[in-house]
């Protein structure tokens, strides 16, 4: 947390910020917000049960000037993962080479990541600073889930300043592919078996009539 911020939440509720909650209204309720301490700061249980079934989000930086650039990263569930209960990381994967979230981190490490758990219902948000590790092949390693078929080419390591949770309204509920083919299967299997137990129930009862 920057030396100018008296709460951790301070680095989203700018004086700016807080002079629009007065204004309409919401600033009290942030204030006992603040009272408790601001946002959490560090990784704790719920928030590392949530990101070991994340296999999405999006990163944000900027550049100097400001110009922000939002860029989603993926991979297998666990693909974050958690260093300290400061930091987070992920390997990297060769993309497209445009390399415009390396670029805005090497003048700007202020970072932004937002995971959307739309099959719950849930996201959370996390503030914090960003750097490139490029040479460090073990870490690198470490970070590259099993099996998984990409190109690593860097690591990313997000230090966490600050973390929030929104509420579920208005977040659509939507379901991964892999999960809904694997329910249907389930399904499938099911019906199966409940039609071979009938098959075989009418089979015995023909035989007990015969």
């Amino acid at each position: 947390m920057s030396e100018t911020h008296l709460y951790s939440s301070d680095v989203g509720f700018t004086p700016a910020v807080k002079a629009i909650q007065t204004r309409k209204g919401s600033r009290e309720a942030y204030a006992h917000v603040e009272e408790r301490g601001g946002w959490r700061t560090e990784v704790d249980e719920n928030l590392a049960a949530f990101l070991a079934e994340a296999n999405s989000f999006y990163l944000a930086t900027a550049s100097a000037d400001g110009q922000p650039y939002i860029q989603h990263r993926g991979g297998p569930k666990g693909f974050i993962r958690i260093l300290d209960k400061n930091t987070l990381a992920f390997a990297d994967y060769k993309g497209n080479q445009q390399f415009i979230t390396q670029g805005n981190l090497s003048e700007n490490p202020k970072a932004y990541i937002f995971v959307m758990d739309y099959a719950h219902r849930r996201r959370v948000k996390l503030w914090g600073e960003a750097r490139i590790v490029e040479d460090d092949p073990a870490l690198l390693k470490s970070l590259m889930p099993g099996g998984y078929r990409a190109r690593p080419e860097q690591a990313i390591l997000f230090r966490i300043s600050a973390w929030d949770t929104n509420c579920p309204q208005h977040i659509p509920q939507k379901f991964d592919a892999a999960d809904v083919a694997a329910a249907l299967a389930s399904r499938d299997t099911h019906i199966a078996e409940l039609e071979a137990e009938l098959a075989a129930l009418k089979g015995a009862s023909g035989e007990a009539t015969s």
